[in-house]
């Protein structure tokens, strides 16, 4: 769909013009993990999630996907965007996933596999709570209604986290729930995503620490326990950041 393209354009063009001048910085990293969880739902097995990004002052824009190695035909694309400004971070994700045989990146039809979201996350200044919030606002974001009517489902996915640490290993608490009606597209590429109104489908604790290898290099590792109240469902993964 066009209009998720212009939407971003639009969000780049007001983000560049407002950030001040400031140290620049560039990200490269990748995660290796057990399984792809996210939100409460499972998407795909082993995986690699490599992640590149451009910070300039507090406008940071950059790609992020993950590909199956398990033996899963998964693959995911995702350019972002966001401004912080105080406690505050405003940004655009679009997501895209697909087989790896699917080729249609460019489809901005109707029938697109995009998904545009707007991020707002709140920091409580030094207090270790934050809440976020998550809305699909463009994209193949859709339901039925009784009526048999394609509705625009707005899919949206809140989550509160709890962030504090044991000795060296970092640990967050996260509870995250969808508010109302949401497509199977967002919660899961599968029909078990599917939410019919409010629903708790997150439960969450991560654990991670860094484990040096030489003076300047240091390799992360972390876990989570999650699961999925909604579905009844749990998962264990185990991850390592490169």
């Amino acid at each position: 769909m066009k209009k998720i393209f212009i939407t971003m354009a639009i969000f780049l063009s007001l983000t560049v013009r407002a950030q001040d001048e400031g140290k620049s910085d560039f990200l490269l990293n990748a995660d290796f993990v057990s399984s792809y969880v996210w939100r409460g739902a499972y998407f795909s097995g082993t995986s690699i999630q490599p992640e590149m990004a451009l910070s300039v002052g507090n406008f940071r824009i950059g790609a992020w996907g993950s590909v199956d190695i398990g033996g899963w035909d998964y693959k995911e694309v995702d350019l972002f965007a966001s401004y912080s400004f105080g406690n505050f971070t405003a940004g655009l994700f679009n997501y895209w996933a697909a087989g790896e045989d699917a080729f249609n990146y460019f489809d901005y039809s109707e029938s697109t596999r995009h998904l545009l979201e707007l991020n707002l996350l709140l920091n409580f200044g030094n207090s270790p709570f934050s809440l976020g919030w998550n809305t699909i606002i463009a994209g193949d974001d859709k339901y039925f209604n009784d009526k048999f009517e394609e509705k625009r489902a707005f899919s949206t996915y809140i989550e509160a986290s709890y962030a504090f640490s044991v000795k060296d290993v970092n640990l967050d608490f996260a509870v995250g729930a969808s508010p109302w009606k949401s497509s199977v597209m967002y919660n899961s590429f599968w029909e078990g995503g599917r939410t019919d109104g409010f629903a708790v489908v997150n439960l969450s604790l991560k654990a991670s620490k860094e484990v040096k290898i030489t003076d300047k290099y240091s390799l992360g590792l972390f876990g989570q326990l999650a699961f999925n109240p909604a579905k009844e469902d749990a998962f264990l993964v185990f991850g390592i950041k490169f």
